[in-house]
């Protein structure tokens, strides 16, 4: 594979650094109360966003890959979009496509999975995120696969339902219970089988941790799941229902686990000859649980019980790693980044962010591949996040990443460097408007210190998003509001500091801009030549 840069013959880089700034979750919203961009004390932004290096990016639906333009974007699709350099196909749509020509089910795994049960006796289980979010699942999808079973004449299946409020209304659980419950009862009048929800519990608190951050909420997801521990009701709905009257004010990312029983009896406990398929097509918070599936020798915590099941997940998480080791649909295959191209010339470059979303700046920004592409070129910096609500500490590590991102900077060592802060969206989904307020203040502080040395060092910064999100705090229906916890359609910002600036360069007038432009403008402004079938660069040289 030719990897080979051409140098622009029309400019000469600057003798410092380029640093790429991802504002995670920070879009260009109204400005009114809902839009804590707007209205947080940030003047080194409000500077920035009148800047003429200054431009608006698309950051969803088709733009990054996703089935529709009514599909909000997300930090991994978002994260690819950046490294790649163009768009490819993601999960959502590749697995959307699957089910709908049936491909998926004419998988040799898949009929592994239906006949395995069917000759054991045992039972079918789905574990995944209940919602039409399309960020992580889609409920949809779910419904389609247990149909299709149905027609197989499995005979007994058991939905493991983790509920979401955050990539859609923070309580709209029942809603997705109540649809899912139809199609069950459905099949248990039509065909008689016995199919159910069996467990479940707020994405936050059950299963969906990532990058290693909590593994007590992947122990709590194993416990309801597989070993029937915990608090139990007669169904789904029932567990809902009580939880919010006990705390009316928990939102359903945070509900407490839960375990549907008659007689005291769990309904649904995962044991030896079942099947188990993990409905997330997202990797980032499905690695963890499927480790805990299928690693023999697995030290994370204590499992109790290893059941003997067949397990598959709705795509394959880890590319390199091979999580897990059976998948239904195939991930987008994503090829020549721009670090791959930038290693191929010798360039010397870092990334940092804290724990959060440091694989976004790694895995996704590198093609959904882990490792380095080079040692010998690249650092890797994680900061520890801290396991608390983001709204109780809404700086979270901006000042942490901020110090060692100069730190490195000032060294000497790297051309290009890479960072997240994470503020803007983990403490988005919280729906504090204090809190999100404050998040964005401290993003501000972090990028002025990091602007203050680029300047010192006579580099260039690039300041973007991978999407929004703290910019619609709130929505406005029928006079009342409602916390909105998820992200948005709304575009985000791009610009660029150059404090040398003379006029070299200027804005590209595209008619269509997104996030896959910006690999070009970093190869362009470290004075290469954009890759041919890489979408075009922002800017265009005088």
């Amino acid at each position: 594979m030719d990897l080979k840069l051409k140098k622009l013959k029309n400019f000469t880089p600057r003798k410092g650094p380029l640093l790429l700034i991802i504002m995670d979750g920070v879009g260009l919203g109204r400005p009114d109360e809902s839009n804590a961009v707007f209205l947080a004390n940030t003047p080194c932004l409000d500077k920035l966003f009148k800047s003429p290096l200054f431009t608006k990016l698309t950051a969803h639906g088709t733009s990054v890959g996703l089935p529709s333009d009514e599909d909000m974007g997300n930090s991994e699709v978002g994260h690819n979009a950046l490294g790649a350099g163009r768009v490819f196909a993601q999960g959502a749509k590749r697995v959307e496509d699957a089910i709908e020509d049936g491909s998926v089910f004419k998988r040799k795994e898949w009929k592994k999975l239906a006949e395995g049960v069917k000759k054991n006796g045992g039972a079918f289980h789905f574990i995944g995120l209940l919602s039409d979010g399309n960020v992580h699942s889609h409920i949809d999808q779910l419904l389609a696969m247990i149909d299709q079973l149905a027609k197989e004449n499995v005979q007994r299946a058991r939905v493991h339902a983790l509920l979401d409020g955050r990539d859609v209304g923070e309580k709209s659980a029942l809603s997705y219970i109540e649809k899912t419950e139809k199609v069950l009862a459905r099949i248990r009048q039509e065909k008689g089988y016995d199919y159910r929800i069996a467990s479940g519990g707020g994405r936050m608190v059950t299963t969906m941790d990532r990058y290693n951050a909590d593994w007590s909420v992947v122990k709590n997801g194993w416990d309801t799941h597989v070993l029937g521990l915990g608090r139990q009701f007669s169904s789904a709905k029932e567990a809902v229902e009580t939880y919010y009257k006990e705390d009316p004010n928990i939102t359903d990312q945070y509900l407490p686990s839960f375990v549907i029983a008659e007689n005291s009896k769990p309904v649904g406990c995962i044991k030896d000859g079942d099947s188990v398929v993990c409905f997330n097509f997202r990797g980032d918070r499905a690695i963890e649980i499927s480790r805990a599936f299928e690693e023999k020798d697995f030290k994370e915590f204590d499992r109790v019980r290893f059941p003997n099941v067949l397990y598959a997940g709705m795509m394959e998480y880890d590319g390199d790693l091979h999580i897990p080791k059976h998948f239904l649909v195939n991930p987008p295959k994503i090829d020549r980044t721009v670090s791959e191209y930038l290693c191929a010339a010798g360039v010397k470059m870092f990334a940092i962010s804290e724990t959060q979303k440091f694989g976004h700046v790694t895995y996704f920004w590198n093609g959904n591949k882990s490792g380095y592409i080079s040692r010998d070129l690249e650092e890797y910096v994680e900061i520890p996040s801290d396991k608390v609500r983001f709204d109780k500490t809404p700086a979270m590590k901006a000042p942490e990443i901020t110090k060692k991102t100069i730190e490195l900077l000032k060294s000497g060592k790297f051309v290009f460097g890479r960072l997240n802060f994470p503020n803007g969206d983990m403490v988005g989904h919280t729906a504090e408007p204090k809190a999100i307020i404050s998040a964005m203040e401290a993003v501000d502080s972090s990028v002025q210190k990091l602007l203050e040395v680029i300047k010192e060092l006579g580099g260039i910064a690039l300041i973007t998003a991978d999407h929004g999100n703290s910019e619609e705090m709130f929505t406005i229906t029928g006079g009342k509001k409602f916390p909105k916890t998820s992200h948005t359609l709304n575009p985000v910002p791009f610009v660029i500091y150059d404090p040398a600036y003379a006029g070299e360069y200027k804005m590209r007038n595209l008619s269509k801009q997104g996030l896959s432009n910006v690999a070009g403008t970093i190869l362009n402004l470290l004075g290469y030549e954009n890759v041919k079938d890489y979408d075009p660069s922002l800017i265009e040289f005088k």
